[in-house]
């Protein structure tokens, strides 16, 4: 019988490299960095010096060459952090901002963007959220007029990670007409003058990690930084969004699957009544029933990974995973609070910060909404 997913002694060593590393290294700083609302510059260093910050990345450019299947070894181990904002702004630097740039960036442009991402000494974000306009990338509007050698770019966007500290952003930005067909992709040097950083934005979870809004003011880009054809930006996001999504959906796979351990692990511990509460049939169907749905939700995943490391369109597949996983880790996760009872309502506690960090997750990278639309405009094309 063969093994699926198809982990061979190296996933397994890079996973758990992974995982000494945010068990020893990450995870005691979970409380810290969410109330601080960051954490330190050095933890990229660190990933650069581990190797994994290029995982499927080309060796020309300090990359390993590897698969997504080594990225889900990669998130499994990392995931161990226990700390999703944190997660969350290292994938936006590894698999949502800069896989776009290895796969139709330049020469030049990977040697000057994403080269440096992998030696951990700049910092991605990727810029395509505006106050106007999220699922429907189609609607952006903020600018870039060809001017000579230079785009002069105008305009907002809203809820970037890693927004604040950046050296780069991947940006969407509108170069003709209306509609899907005027949209392209720069890469965008956050010390070009006109652009400023607004607000941080207070938000309910994923504290660790900053999400801003950003002004462009008359920015001057040279030309050379398009990715890319003019006007062909949409279909380069809407490539690069299989990847985000993916990402989400095993952030969504590991995270539901520790705050279950955890939760069954303190079932068994908990008395009330004079014995464990784990051992009431209420409790042991419901953990039952969400270990079925966890086992269910990584076969999935497994199967859009599989369909992705295969080259084959991964549209349907990805989409599926992240809306079945995101909505799972919300009830899975629910119910993981409800058993610790008062205690899951204390900050001191994983799963507070868990219950809160999941909700991201059907919405950010395409809504579950948006995951039913794309699902069943494929299944009618009978894709």
């Amino acid at each position: 019988m063969s093994q699926f997913p198809p982990f061979q002694d190296e996933h397994h060593k890079l996973r758990d490299t992974m995982r000494r590393y945010a068990e020893e290294q990450l995870a005691p700083h979970r409380h810290t960095w969410d109330q601080a609302g960051g954490f330190p510059r050095q933890v990229f260093h660190d990933l650069a010096d581990l190797g994994v910050l290029g995982i499927r990345f080309p060796e020309a450019h300090g990359g390993l060459g590897l698969d997504w299947w080594y990225t889900a070894a990669f998130i499994e181990g990392l995931a161990h952090c226990r700390n999703s904002g944190l997660m969350m702004s290292i994938l936006v630097d590894t698999d949502m901002a800069t896989p776009i740039i290895a796969e139709i960036g330049t020469e030049a442009q990977q040697a000057e963007f994403l080269a440096p991402v992998i030696r951990g000494t700049k910092i991605a974000a990727l810029g395509v959220t505006e106050p106007g306009c999220g699922s429907d990338v189609a609607a952006i509007r903020t600018t870039a007029r060809r001017d000579g050698d230079h785009y002069v770019v105008n305009g907002a966007k809203t809820y970037i990670t890693n927004g604040s500290f950046a050296d780069f952003i991947t940006l969407a930005v509108r170069t003709g007409g209306e509609g899907h067909a005027g949209i392209s992709l720069l890469l965008f040097p956050t010390n070009t003058p006109g652009f400023t950083v607004g607000r941080k934005l207070d938000k309910l979870g994923t504290r660790s990690v900053d999400s801003c809004e950003l002004s462009f003011v008359d920015c001057r880009v040279p030309v050379r930084n398009l990715l890319g054809h003019e006007n062909g930006g949409f279909y380069y996001i809407m490539r690069n969004f299989q990847g985000e999504r993916l990402s989400a959906a095993w952030m969504a796979v590991t995270s539901m699957e520790i705050a279950l351990r955890d939760a069954i692990a303190y079932a068994k511990e908990r008395q009330a009544f004079g014995r464990p509460i784990g051992s009431f049939q209420v409790w042991r169907h419901t953990f039952a029933q969400h270990l079925a749905s966890l086992e269910a939700a990584k076969a999935l995943t497994w199967q859009a990974t599989q369909r992705l490391v295969s080259r084959e369109d991964p549209t349907k597949l990805v989409s599926m995973a992240k809306l079945f996983c995101s909505d799972l880790a919300q009830r899975v996760i629910y119910d993981c609070l409800q058993v610790h009872g008062g205690y899951g309502f204390i900050e001191e506690y994983d799963i507070a910060r868990a219950y809160r960090d999941v909700r991201l997750l059907p919405i950010g990278g395409g809504t579950s909404e948006v995951m039913k639309e794309i699902i069943w405009k494929w299944d009618e094309m009978g894709g």
